[in-house]
């Protein structure tokens, strides 16, 4: 990872439009950005077709990024507000019902995803959510967006935000449930297995 120093000379670099720091650039930051897509989208195609846009505005405002914020935060901003306008953009093209109003409850917003399992896990249980579901949890969850600001980004109420989020919680975890039970009856297996050869 890039020191503060290396990195302010790298964005002083693309701000002057220089061809060099611009690859370098992107080689350093692509991959965590694309993982930034990779949540918003359906797939691969879609994550380098929003890694893509997100560079040229990358590049094209760099010169408004302000030291102050963290650089990797505002980059991470611009992929996910990429992502939604393609979100929204694809919304009107396929059979979505996943975005709908439905009030959520005190007690659907107090269901939590178990923390006991790996990061791996996560991300895999993460990817396995509807993307209407998994937009607003990477959203609130993972980016840090309010409700207000995830309903005005896709046009939505604030409750149908609120209500996605709860409902992501409860797919993610009877997901997490489901590896749960499978990682439980490994054990068991291969020790009946090794009891059975002796």
């Amino acid at each position: 990872m890039a020191s503060s120093e290396e990195l302010m000379v790298l964005i002083e670099g693309c701000k002057a439009q220089k061809p060099a720091a611009q690859r370098l650039m992107y080689a350093r930051f692509s991959g965590q950005l694309f993982a930034t897509a990779i949540r918003h989208t359906n797939s691969r195609e879609d994550a380098e077709d929003v890694l893509q846009d997100s560079f040229v505005k990358i590049f094209k405002h760099i010169k408004s990024y302000r030291e102050d914020f963290s650089f990797e935060g505002w980059m991470r901003r611009i992929v996910v507000n990429t992502a939604i306008t393609h979100y929204r953009k694809n919304q009107k093209h396929s059979r979505h019902q996943e975005i709908e109003s439905v009030p959520a409850t005190p007690q659907d917003m107090e269901n939590k995803v178990d923390p006991e399992f790996t990061a791996d896990e996560l991300e895999f249980a993460i990817a396995q959510l509807p993307l209407g579901y998994r937009t607003v949890f990477c959203m609130y969850v993972i980016e840090g967006f309010k409700h207000q600001e995830i309903a005005e980004q896709l046009g939505v109420d604030v409750n149908t935000s609120k209500s996605q989020l709860s409902r992501a919680r409860k797919y993610l975890q009877r997901v997490l449930a489901t590896l749960s039970a499978r990682a439980q009856s490994i054990p068991s297996t291969a020790s009946g297995d090794a009891g059975s050869a002796r």
